[in-house]
Formats: structure tokens, sequence, C-alpha cells
């Protein structure tokens, strides 16, 4: 069981969004309103596009070349592999990172707490700046485990050349979407993870209530709680096996719930109202559930 070692609370920085076909799922993105970056290539197999906010992303990915995924060893976690193994059962939201200001420090923390025991993982490759011309990118990621929920990933990511990677001209949206609200985590028990979720997040107070349990950390809220919870506060029905707490929706705001309707219906996207908010569902979204909800 992991320990509560404390360091400064950690806000959201990205999801992973795993899927089959990546330009399909770009397709969705972009029909919904979205502004959805060029293809991007790792090295150990993954491509990504990227739907980028203020301070947070969505990381669209897909297995592209599997024959260059490395495979896992004691103390190294294999991102490429992960993500293969997560697709044999379906698509969806795979990872969550967290923003870190040192991956390696993290790292530390995460063995002192029990919910860690792998190496840092370092890369870079080139982007695209505000004018187009190539830029370095690089990242350090430190990861961590929730031993009850062993297929879902979560990890902090540390930028290191920040300025490179945050574009605000790649921040605007036809939707209206202008930020993250949280992530939502669907668990039969969510009180079970509320130690690792504590010590993840590095925030010491969770707030618990009917719903579930929730870290309001400094950019967003990681919350978790029952699959009736879910469905009663989006339309979506989860069903999770054993204890294990699942990736399952993505809350973001938006300037205007109309101006995002008629967007999505512009643009064929199947969605619904539920409790004031506009959501896709996964049968939709590639696995994800995608809520908005409206901020002033």
């Amino acid at each position: 069981m992991p320990t509560q070692t404390w360091s400064r609370p950690r806000g959201l920085d990205h999801v992973v969004h795993v899927v089959r076909d990546l330009d399909a799922a770009a397709d969705v993105y972009a029909r919904a309103g979205f502004q959805v970056g060029l293809r991007n290539r790792h090295p150990w197999g993954t491509h990504n596009r990227i739907i980028q906010f203020p301070s947070f992303f969505v990381e669209l990915l897909e297995v592209a070349e599997p024959e260059k995924i490395v495979p896992p060893a004691p103390g190294r976690f294999s991102f490429g592999a992960f993500q293969r193994d997560f697709l044999t059962t379906r698509q969806g939201l795979s990872m969550v990172l967290l923003a870190s200001h040192d991956a390696r420090a993290d790292a530390r923390l995460f063995d002192e707490a029990g919910i860690g025991g792998f190496e840092v993982f370092d890369f870079e490759r080139e982007g695209a700046g505000p004018d187009g011309a190539p830029v370095k990118v690089a990242f350090s990621l430190a990861f961590a485990r929730d031993q009850r929920s062993p297929h879902t990933g979560f990890a902090v990511c540390q930028h290191r050349f920040p300025q490179n990677f945050w574009n605000p001209s790649r921040q605007v949206h036809e939707n209206g979407t202008t930020g993250v609200g949280g992530v939502v985590m669907v668990a039969d028990n969510p009180t079970d993870h509320h130690i690792f979720l504590s010590a993840f997040t590095g925030v010491r107070l969770l707030h618990s209530n009917s719903i579930g349990v929730t870290s309001q950390t400094p950019h967003g809220d990681l919350e978790i709680m029952e699959a009736v919870s879910f469905r009663d506060q989006f339309g979506v029905a989860k069903t999770i096996a054993g204890e294990s707490a699942e990736l399952c929706g993505l809350r973001l705001e938006v300037r205007d719930l109309g101006q995002l309707e008629a967007r999505l219906r512009a643009g064929g996207i199947a969605h619904h109202r539920r409790v004031g908010r506009v959501v896709i569902a996964p049968e939709a979204a590639f696995g994800a559930t995608l809520v908005f909800e409206q901020v002033a």
C-alpha cells in the first residue's frame, strides 16, 4: 500500500487518447471543432497528433510501427508496449499525466511513497514553432502505478523546452473550448484508490461525497466515481471489471454550450445533453467520453 509522501501539488498536463486509426480520430476531433496538430512520429513506434489548450493537451495516439516497440523490463516502463496492450481490449483514455517541475525529484517521491519503481524516461523530437520553423521539444516522464489498476497509466511530464511547445495560436478552437476542467475515472469502490490519488497528485486533502473522491489539483480535477454516478452525471453506462480504476471521461470548459452544439451538428458529431452539460459518448469518440461544461 502506498504511503503518504508529500510534494507540491501537481496539476493536469495531458491525457493520452489511444486509438487504432489516428487520422480517423483526428477527423472526428476536427469535425467537433477542435484544432488538431499534424502527425508526429516517435522512435519507439507510436505516432501522435496534439489538441492543445492553455497548459493542457490531448495526445491522440496510435501504435503505427509495432515492430519498433521496446519491451518492458524491471524498472523500465515501456510507453509503446503499454499502449499496444491497452488496444488489445479497447480504445480510449489510457493515461493521465500531471505537470512536473522536476521529473527526477517526482520519481524519488513516487519511490518513497511506494507507487514508483521506474526509471525516468527522457525523449525529444522536432516540433514546429509559431512561424512553422523547426524547434526542439523535449520531455522527461516519471511513471507511477496504482497496484489496483494495472491497466491504467499514470505519470508526470516535465517540459524541458516549454516555450517551444506551448503555442497560443494552437489553443483556439472553433467550438469555443477554452481549457480543461478535469479527468474522470470510474471504480467499483473509489475510496480504495484514495491514498494512491493523494500521493500521485500531491494533494493532501481530497474531497469525498456521494459521487466519489476528487483531487482538486492546481490545474483541473482528477476524480474517481462509481459507475452508477458516471451514468447519472454523464448519461454513459460503464462496466468495470474487478477493483481497477479506469480512465473514462475528460471534462472540457467552453464559453457557450449553444455554440458548441451548433458546431457538433455541423460536423455530424452525435452528442446529448446531461445535467447541464453536453456529452459526446464513447461510441462517437473512439472510446472516450468527452464532457463539455459552460464556464463564465
